[in-house]
Formats: structure tokens, sequence, C-alpha cells
């Protein structure tokens, strides 16, 4: 039975001294410098080798082919030395029989009666056990932390608004936090959230956080207002849209760049996106993307919620207040 590797930093053995994001199926452009040795916890094997097609190179990933302990009765060269290793072995068993009764014979005395046998006394090796690591940082895990969402793979955390949840999972799997009740959608389709929040890792060659930010609004809105992941109309689609903000700011300690639109819809109040791109604080820094969505007409999601979530945005390990690790925030 074979298990999957989980996400996770990982050695990167084709570019000593920097670890890569396995994001549990395939090698990531994200790397980073390797931590110093026995300040980073202990990490399982890092995922086989992508095979082509796929990112990464070659030097990285365990070896493709078993090693010799690991190969099987039919691999290559291992089944041709069989015939030679059964016939060395069937000779060495001869020659021992044969020793032992001579041995047997030698050993009685002129009177017939064997002799006495002679006390050996061997000593077993040491049995080590292997140990856990200690952990010596007291600091808290910031996954538990329910005030924070955390994006590993993008070196970012989001402070979570109360009456806000982090779910266990979404139908966009990637890290999100959304208001705690669901409704039913204008549409019929499904059922909807008045307010989402999702980080995102920018897949073009862009990396200008102004000209991602404004091409990503669409892809922002098309998801929330007019056909979701599942090919769903749950708000019978966009039928206009107004920019209400374009500007450039400052997130997670990065020049990023913010664009926010309000988009009226076929069905429903419409609402208000906004997506935010700057680079990451982590790695080769890949920009990062966070989208957020809030229906209109809902007192619990002013726009002035959407600023301070995007003012609380930090780097991961930032434990700085004011929305960041450890804060909680109101709508």
């Amino acid at each position: 039975m074979s298990y999957a590797t989980p996400p996770g930093w990982y050695p990167d053995t084709g570019a000593p001294g920097l670890e890569r994001w396995w994001d549990g199926t395939a090698w990531t452009a994200h790397t980073r410098p390797r931590a110093a040795e026995g300040s980073a916890p202990h990490q399982p094997p890092a995922p086989a080798q992508p095979g082509a097609g796929e990112f990464g190179p070659a030097g990285f990933g365990p070896p493709s082919l078993p090693l010799p302990h690991q190969r099987g009765p039919h691999d290559g060269a291992g089944s041709g030395n069989r015939t030679k290793i059964l016939a060395v072995t069937l000779s060495g068993v001869l020659v021992l029989g044969a020793a032992v009764t001579g041995a047997i014979l030698l050993g009685r005395d002129e009177g017939g009666t064997p002799a006495a046998p002679a006390t050996t006394t061997s000593t077993s090796a040491p049995v080590t056990t292997p140990t856990a690591p200690a952990t010596t940082s007291d600091e808290p895990d910031p996954d538990e932390n329910p005030a924070v969402l955390v994006d590993q793979l993008n070196g970012v955390t989001v402070p979570v608004p109360q009456g806000w949840e982090k779910p266990k999972s979404s139908s966009s799997d990637v890290p999100t936090i959304r208001t705690v009740q669901s409704y039913d959608c204008p549409g019929g389709s499904s059922f909807c959230y008045h307010g989402t929040v999702t980080t995102h890792t920018a897949r073009s060659a862009e990396t200008d956080p102004k000209a991602l930010a404004e091409t990503d609004i669409v892809t922002a809105a098309d998801l929330a207002y007019e056909e979701d992941s599942l090919g769903r109309r749950n708000h019978g689609g966009i039928t206009a849209h107004k920019v209400l903000k374009a500007e450039q700011l400052s997130v997670a300690g990065r020049a990023g760049y913010l664009v926010r639109w309000q988009v009226t819809t076929g069905k429903g109040p419409g609402g208000y996106v906004q997506s935010v791109a700057f680079p990451s604080s982590v790695g080769s820094g890949t920009p990062v993307i966070v989208r957020l969505a809030f229906d209109a007409d809902v007192a619990e999601l002013p726009l002035s919620l959407m600023d301070t979530i995007t003012r609380g945005i930090r780097p991961l390990g930032d434990s700085a207040t004011s929305g960041g690790v450890g804060a909680s925030i109101s709508p």
C-alpha cells in the first residue's frame, strides 16, 4: 500500500541549499533557502521525481529506479545472478556439513566417548530505538489559530473576521475563509455564502502587480457572480460592472496593486469583488493574488471590512497585530 506525500517544503537535490514546495501532486516553482541544520523539523521523504511534462529539474526527488536491495525477482540483472547465488549457497551448505561431521568424529576421546562441548559466548549488537526530534519552539502553530488563515505555499496569513470560518474543504481547493451561514443562491442551483476570501499563486508569466490585478479581477468577478468553478450560474450572470477602486498599496510588506468592482447580476442584489496582487515574501517571490467577494446589501459586510482584511494580510511568521497573526477583527 502506498501513501501520498503531503504538501510541504522538501530538499531540492538538484539545487543544494534550497527547498522546493510539493503541492501534494507535483513540484511547484516555489523555492526557498534550506533551513539551518538541526533547526528544521524532520520532513518525510520527498515525492517521486516528476515525469516528462511536469515541472521540476531532473535532479530533485528520489531515484526513479529501485535500489539493489529493493529489486524484485524479475528486476534486471538481479534475476540473472539468482542461479549463481543459489549455487554458491548450496556449496557452502555442503562444506559446512562436512566440517560438522569431522568435528564430531575428532571430538570423541580414545574410549569413544564424545568430548564435552566448548562453551562460547556472543555479544549482541545494541539496539538503537529512533526517537522523535525534540521540539524547541514554544510559539503556537498559526494553523491552529481560528483567527488566522495560513497559506504556507505563498507565505502569507489573512485575518479571519468574527462570524467567519476556515472550511476544511471547498470547491475551489485553495486556502479559503467565508461567512459561516450559507443561503440559497438567487439562481436556485446551489447554496451561496455572503462573503468569501481566497488566496492564490499567480499562474501567468506576468509579474507586475498592476497588470496581474487588472487581469485577475475579471476572473474573480466571473467565479463569484457569473459562473462558479462547477459551471453553475448562481446569480443569473453579470449584467454590468463599475470600477470602484484601482490603486497601488503595500501588502505584507511588499508593493502591490488593488482593483475593486461593483457588479450587477441578473438575479439577486449583486455584489463587490476585489483582486489584490503582490510578490510573495518567500522563495523566489512568485506573485500572490488575494480575491475578496462580498454580496451587496448585507449590513455585516461593509466595504470597510474589505479594507481591514487587506491591511491585515501579513508575511508568514509576522506576529504583528492589527489583523495579523493572533488578532481578531470585527465587521
